[in-house]
């Protein structure tokens, strides 16, 4: 039991996790469970000491619940920086994409005029040796040999 350690010093009560020290009449006492922080009827948050002697409870208390605040805190800012770069990232891959479709559509135009121009050449050549039918008069003459 704590109460065995009253009056003694607050390093041989604190060994045990369940007691709680109190400065105020040097006693050691069961930490009350039902209750998350003891009562002021038990013992001040000032005088009170949990865990360690060199750290008051209520100092205990602030520290952790601005330990929680900074956990929290940062939690969320990482959610919200995750969340702006991946729209960042949506948006660029968006730009992306649509350069490349732009790229794209010039290279098969581009391909369209480099096929009409090989086209137009060919027809000339044909034209030339003969072997060209006039769009004119798609009828000829048959000739037998």
């Amino acid at each position: 039991a704590c109460s065995e350690f009253s009056q003694k010093s607050c390093e041989e009560c604190l060994k045990n996790v369940s007691c709680l020290w109190c400065y105020t009449n040097n006693t050691c006492i069961d930490y009350p469970v039902r209750s998350i922080f003891p009562p002021s009827s038990l013992c001040s948050l000032s005088n009170a000491r949990w865990g360690v002697c060199w750290i008051n409870f209520e100092a205990l208390i602030i520290a952790m619940a601005v330990v929680a605040g900074l956990i929290l805190v940062s939690i969320t800012v990482c959610c919200c920086y995750c969340c702006y770069c991946r729209r960042r990232s949506r948006s660029r891959l968006d730009e992306e994409e649509e350069q490349l479709a732009r790229k794209r559509e010039e290279r098969r135009l581009q391909s369209l005029q480099r096929k009409h121009e090989r086209k137009l050449k060919h027809d000339e050549i044909r034209k030339k040796y003969g072997l060209l039918q006039d769009s004119d008069n798609p009828y000829s003459r048959f000739e037998n040999e």
